[in-house]
């Protein structure tokens, strides 16, 4: 009997320290992202795009026999936040992986921490050109402004044929003034004029006197390069001034749909995928996120999602999960993923298209977004 209970006493110890074990042993993917405040719809849907794609490759064993552990922070979009939320994902969780944060200001605050303690990041949807300047440990999955900027430029003057524009954009925002420039310089290059150029600052309400001078040049298109929380407000008082031209905007308007009303219509914007494609790839992600949270997913959703598998693809090729084997891997990252086939240049930036989409109305009535064209590199 006695015996039995050391057996016992012993055999708990074992399934103890086997459980500290495995826990251990679990390959640590930090997050940061705004999951309250200004941008928490764009936080929320690129945390169930990275907590989706967790999901599946840890149902299928983990990568080399380990399994993903998400920490996950909320930074509510203040850049000195991102900063706190890093420095407790690597000093208190020892996490060497981190996806985020989401908006370039956010994610360009923790990329001389990360690079200078060789934590590697991976930015899902920062596009600010700046973000992977501070060295070979940061990565981003989406493209960069000029990229997204001139992509509306060409697009604006080639698919809509549209000769004199006007931009209203925040002067306070590093991506709105990028996209601002970018969309400009290949505007004019196509043969068009810039007839307006007008701004604001950050957490303006009121946009009438920029509108009203807006109207008064009479543009053919309008270029709004800011998120969909602004967006849906500058629409709203710019379809009541009586301007009805076709907008343009670039991946900040993702959640217009969910945000606006009709005044988005003939509205056209710069993003990392088309839920409505046809490739394989896609609609398995699509079907499989909308039976988890019975969503339409974003491109936030698509890029966080494909994040973690590119992570995952660099841990299976360097057959670790050792930052500086991973940063390696990632280098050498060439393969298709949900935004679609991808590599990376010198400066870790994806070389990838750009699709157009349209905000238009559904069959059910509801706004929606339907695929317009692509834009290579």
């Amino acid at each position: 009997m006695k015996m039995l209970k050391v057996m016992t006493a012993i055999s708990a110890v074992t399934l103890a320290l086997a459980g500290c074990n495995s826990k251990s042993s679990a390959i640590k993917i930090g997050s940061i992202g705004p999951l309250s405040g200004n941008y928490a719809v764009y936080g929320g849907d690129c945390k169930n795009g990275v907590e989706l794609a967790i999901n599946e490759i840890n149902a299928e064993g983990g990568v080399n026999g380990q399994l993903i552990e998400l920490i996950a922070e909320d930074d509510e979009g203040q850049p000195e936040k991102s900063v706190s939320a890093y420095k407790k994902l690597v000093t208190k969780d020892g996490v060497k992986l981190i996806v985020g944060s989401l908006t370039s200001g956010c994610a360009i605050a923790i990329t001389p921490l990360a690079q200078a303690q060789k934590i590697v990041q991976v930015a899902p949807a920062a596009t600010a050109p700046a973000l992977t300047d501070a060295g070979n440990y940061i990565f981003r999955a989406c493209y960069d402004d000029p990229f997204q900027g001139t992509v509306g430029g060409k697009f604006a003057a080639e698919n809509l044929g549209a000769k004199n524009a006007a931009i209203l954009y925040d002067i306070g925002n590093d991506y709105s003034v990028g996209l601002t420039e970018n969309f400009r310089a290949a505007f004019e290059k196509a043969g068009g004029s810039i007839v307006s150029l007008e701004s604001y600052s950050t957490g303006d309400k009121d946009f009438n006197a920029q509108l009203t001078k807006i109207k008064n040049a009479n543009p053919d298109v309008v270029y709004l390069p800011d998120y969909y929380s602004t967006v849906a407000l500058i629409v709203k008082q710019l379809r009541a001034q009586g301007i009805n031209t076709p907008i343009v905007g670039a991946d900040g308007w993702d959640g217009l749909t969910e945000n606006a009303g009709d005044e988005v219509l003939n509205g056209f914007y710069s993003n990392h995928y088309a839920a409505d494609s046809t490739e394989p790839k896609v609609q398995n992600f699509v079907k499989n996120y909308k039976a988890k949270y019975n969503l339409t997913p974003t491109s936030f959703a698509a890029l966080g999602y494909d994040a973690i598998y590119m992570i995952r693809d660099a841990i299976l090729k360097a057959g670790s999960a050792d930052s500086e084997k991973v940063r390696t891997a990632l280098e050498a990252t060439n393969g298709d993923y949900v935004t679609g086939h991808l590599t990376f240049n010198e400066k870790h930036n994806p070389v990838k298209g750009a699709v157009i989409v349209e905000l238009v109305k559904g069959e059910d009535g509801k706004l929606t977004t339907v695929y317009n064209t692509t834009v290579n590199p």
